[in-house]
């Protein structure tokens, strides 16, 4: 790997046995690292997917989850991590001496635990730019949108969410804390420029709701019966209402108003 491609991945360390690019977590949990998806991920996510203490945090994630489903989702994300690899490497060509470059997306988004030889996939955090899916005038929502999607990427203006799911054996441990603190402060920060990030949690969900506001997120507002959630497991088909949390910063990352 070139010194180049090295300083374009900061703070990003990279791992050459498995040639992906690899964020460790401080200690307490410094065995635990996040990377890019890996073909094998399809498999284990099925367990997870599967259970109600995960998949009631999510809104779309068709049930029963299948492996076919693992496999559908993950060539997509893998396929998303090769394009985002290119653009990585595109970066380095410019050389050393160039500025380094904002990207628009996370390249490490599964969650690992490196205390043995697979790396335990444990789940995910990634941000994307918010669809304002909560806001019920479907004409304002679109215009939010397609205004927030057209921003190019590394412009402070865009407004993320942040989307995040851990197996249900690792809750508890403070991993998706400091997980959500290790990429929005190191990564989606300094290179991605993000500036505005807004996440919304459902109502009955305080542990992910807790998790924002250790890393001093704000309450930006309730919304009642907001999400179509389809049925699941013991969970009917209902409408969700969801809290949103809002963090806004300035260049050197500290929170403004």
């Amino acid at each position: 790997m070139s010194a180049a491609l090295v300083r374009q991945i900061q703070p990003l360390e990279w791992d050459a046995t498995r040639n992906e690019p690899f964020l460790r977590l401080p200690a307490p949990l410094s065995h635990i690292i996040l990377t890019p998806p890996r073909p094998s991920d399809a498999e284990d996510m099925v367990e997870p997917m599967n259970d109600p203490k995960v998949y009631n945090g999510l809104r779309s994630t068709p049930w029963p989850f299948t492996l076919e489903h693992g496999q559908s989702r993950n060539n997509k994300i893998v396929d998303d991590w090769h394009g985002q690899l290119r653009r990585l490497e595109e970066a380095a060509a410019q050389g050393e001496d160039v500025p380094r470059a904002k990207f628009g997306f996370t390249p490490v988004r599964c969650i690992r635990d490196t205390r043995n030889e697979k790396q335990l996939y444990l789940g995910e955090f990634y941000l994307r730019r918010t669809a304002f899916d909560w806001e019920v005038n479907e004409a304002k929502r679109k215009e939010l949108a397609d205004a927030n999607e057209a921003l190019p990427s590394g412009d402070p203006g865009i407004v993320y969410t942040l989307s995040c799911w851990l197996r249900s054996s690792h809750h508890g441990q403070g991993i998706m804390s400091a997980v959500a603190k290790a990429i929005i402060t190191q990564w989606a920060i300094p290179r991605m420029n993000a500036r505005h990030f807004l996440p919304g949690t459902f109502e009955d969900n305080a542990a992910s709701a807790k998790v924002f506001v250790k890393l001093g997120f704000k309450h930006y507002g309730f919304f009642p019966d907001a999400l179509e959630v389809k049925a699941r497991g013991d969970l009917p088909a209902q409408k969700r209402s969801v809290n949103k949390w809002e963090l806004k910063v300035d260049d050197e990352g500290k929170p403004v108003e």
